[in-house]
């Protein structure tokens, strides 16, 4: 239920707000061509299915002595997979405001596109899973550390991206506010996305203490 309210919102006003921050005016044929477009239905799919792997480990009833090796590692991959997104739409957002349309991974990608577009985030991924796996191997909540960070990480790179898109709206750039609105859409999701675990998180916590306190 929580995975479907998720992925209703992204469609009914995720799609829509992305349109709306990226044009002055736009139009209602505007917001119906953004759901003709494959890339917002990807970028739909992949939130909406992570969040629902975040959601099943976050009630898991396995015991607690015995927990699979598997769930740290999904949580890990999940986590340091969005982690590396935030990452990726901050950059972008803070090297549009800096360099507009001329934007230094602009340059890069039509002159590389393969290290840009696979190489460098496939390398932020791994860099974050490690940081990630050393947090949270001893964590005794790891599904609930992992969503505190996604909350850090998603408001810190909105205090990125609204700025950023203040100053290249202001400036009339041309391509750098679809980078700037990738960026904050991005954060909104990742924020949202942690709710849905972070709640149930909260309840089975409590639940666990129930049981311990009948125990």
């Amino acid at each position: 239920m929580v995975t479907a309210c998720y992925a209703l919102l992204l469609l009914v006003f995720g799609i829509p707000f992305f349109v709306l921050v990226l044009r002055k005016s736009p139009t209602f044929p505007d917001y119906l061509s953004s759901y003709l477009d494959p890339f917002p239905w990807a970028f739909v799919l992949a939130l909406t299915g992570s969040q629902a792997l975040l959601l099943f480990l976050s009630v898991d009833t396995s015991f607690r002595k015995m927990r699979p090796r598997r769930h740290l590692a999904v949580t890990v991959a999940l986590t340091s997979f969005f982690a590396a997104l935030l990452f990726v739409a901050g950059v972008l957002a803070f090297d549009a405001s800096m360099f507009a349309d001329q934007s230094i991974v602009g340059k890069t990608m039509w002159k590389n596109p393969v290290p840009i577009l696979l190489l460098v985030p496939l390398g932020l991924w791994l860099t974050w899973a490690v940081v990630f796996y050393l947090h949270l191997r001893g964590s005794p909540q790891p599904v609930s550390a992992a969503v505190a960070w996604l909350l850090k990480g998603s408001v810190m790179e909105l205090l990125i991206a609204v700025p950023a898109h203040v100053v290249v709206r202001q400036r009339g750039d041309c391509s750098a506010p679809i980078v700037t609105s990738f960026g904050i859409v991005t954060g909104i999701a990742v924020m949202l996305l942690a709710f849905g675990p972070g709640v149930l998180a909260l309840y089975k916590k409590k639940y666990d203490t129930y049981r311990k306190a009948g125990a």
